[in-house]
Parts: structure tokens; C-alpha cells; sequence
């Protein structure tokens, strides 16, 4: 599969990413529903039923009320509209605080959903996590850098590895994490310097979210990029579609056609 081709439609698997470094870049994306994930497979390699949609579909201020009930929920129905991409399912706050709760939660995952990884945020100090769940056969993206369900003990969002020092945890965390048998690392806002770096650093592909254009590949929250979501724009997001602007023009000659009994016409009547 050439980077100018067309996806084909192979399964994505595990082993498919970890061969793509160094190669291919790795496009993924989040999705939260059936209709949206059977639009997005056929065109990227990785799905992320993701937290994020506490903040995008839920109006609330960050990720952290979002509950494993919910997570399975939505990764269900993910589940339902793709059958290409590799889905992986975003473990909620609190889900993972030790190894045994991580594994017996991820082993829920695995029995109730069709989802063929796990992400869990944490550094070294989330090694025994990420190797208890390796171990019994549940594959991790490991997740560093600017940490959303960690953000009110950050006291905000803030670009991370602007110090030496910060730069020298983040790339011991990311060789820990790939020492405990993370197959994938995701690194979000961090400096795009120190990413690459990171990349260079490890075996395995980095999937970055603001953290520059050096990784082995990207994410993005689809409601961002495609323009829904409009409460704020963070700087790393590129808009590849104005979607709420349009959806509002298409229901404004809704409404008009109704008022004016121009809708439905003969062509949509029996």
C-alpha cells in the first residue's frame, strides 16, 4: 500500500501498525457512533472511540466524568459501522488506577466490544499497567505528553517538554512504557522537537495529536477537524471542513421549504 493509494481493504491489525514505522504514516481518527466509523474505515488505519466525547457530545468542561459504561457503549456501536480499522478504546479516569483494576476493566472491554486495543494516559509510573495487560493478550497505546484526564492536577492544558527536564521524563516514559509492551505511543501537545526525538528513540509508531509533523503518524477529534465542534479551536487542529456551517444552511432551506409548503413536493410524496 503506497502513501498516494487508495486504503485497501485489509484488516488493520496490531501487527499491521507496528510494521507501518518507519514506512507509512499511520492515519487515525476518533469516532463515537456507527454511522460516523463506517464513513471514516474505509479511510484510515486506526480508530479511537475516545473520552474526548465527554467534551464534544456532552457539553462537559473536560473528559473525566466519562464512565467505562459509557466508553462501551459508544465503542459498541463503533464496533457496528467499521470492520477495517483497527479500534481502539479509550480507558476512562479511574478505570486503571492499578494494575488489577486496569486488567479486570480491560478484560470487560475485550469480552463486551469487537475493540482490539486499549489507550491508557501515564508515563513509567504506568509500566506495571501497560505490562499486566500485554501480558494477557489486551494491546496498549500508551499515551504521554499532555495528559487531558490529568488536566485539573496540571491546573490546564500545557504544552509539555519545554524544559530539559521535562524532556528527559517524557523520553524515559516513553522508553518505560515501550520496555512494558505498548505497541503504540500516542504523544499529544508536546514540542514538536521533542517528538520526533521521542520517535527516533523507540521501536515502536508514535501517533501525535500537537505534537508536530516528526511522528509516525496522526490523530485528530473528527468533530474538530470537520468543523462541529466550535466552543474553541486549539492550535493544532486544521479545519478540513466548516460542518457545522453547512449543516446550518441545509436546515435553514429545510425550514424554509416547509413554512412555504415547498417541501415535500411531488417528487418525495407517494
Amino acid at each position: 500500500m503506497s502513501m498516494q493509494s487508495s486504503p485497501s481493504g485489509k484488516k488493520v491489525t496490531v501487527r499491521t501498525v507496528r510494521e507501518m514505522k518507519g514506512r507509512e504514516p499511520v492515519v487515525m481518527i476518533t469516532a463515537y457512533d456507527a454511522l460516523f466509523a463506517g464513513i471514516f474505515d474505509p479511510e484510515v488505519e486506526m480508530i479511537l472511540v475516545g473520552d474526548s466525547l465527554n467534551m464534544s457530545f456532552f457539553a462537559e468542561p473536560d473528559t473525566l466524568s466519562a464512565t467505562l459504561d459509557q466508553m462501551l457503549y459508544h465503542t459498541k456501536a463503533v464496533c457496528k459501522g467499521a470492520h477495517r480499522a483497527l479500534i481502539v478504546f479509550d480507558m476512562p479516569f479511574g478505570t486503571y488506577v492499578t494494575p488489577e483494576q486496569a486488567l479486570e476493566n480491560a478484560t470487560r472491554v475485550f469480552r463486551e466490544t469487537c475493540a482490539e486495543a486499549v489507550k491508557v494516559e501515564g508515563g513509567a509510573e504506568k509500566a506495571d499497567v501497560v505490562r499486566i495487560l500485554s501480558e494477557n493478550g489486551i494491546p496498549v497505546v500508551a499515551h504521554i505528553g499532555l495528559r487531558p484526564q490529568s488536566v485539573r492536577a496540571e491546573g490546564g492544558y500545557r504544552v509539555q517538554g519545554r524544559t530539559e527536564e521535562e524532556a528527559a521524563r517524557l523520553i524515559e516514559d516513553a522508553l518505560a512504557l515501550q520496555q512494558a509492551g505498548a505497541f503504540a505511543l500516542l504523544l499529544e501537545g508536546m514540542v514538536s522537537s521533542l517528538a520526533s526525538e521521542i520517535t527516533r528513540s523507540v521501536e515502536i509508531p508514535t501517533i501525535g495529536i500537537g505534537a508536530g509533523n516528526g511522528t509516525d503518524g496522526q490523530v485528530l477529534v473528527w468533530s474538530d477537524m470537520f468543523g462541529f465542534f466550535e466552543a474553541f479551536k486549539p492550535k493544532f487542529v486544521k479545519r478540513y471542513l466548516e460542518g457545522a456551517r453547512l449543516i446550518r444552511e441545509g436546515l435553514r432551506q429545510y425550514r424554509e421549504e416547509v413554512k412555504n409548503r415547498t417541501f415535500p413536493d411531488a417528487e418525495h410524496s407517494y
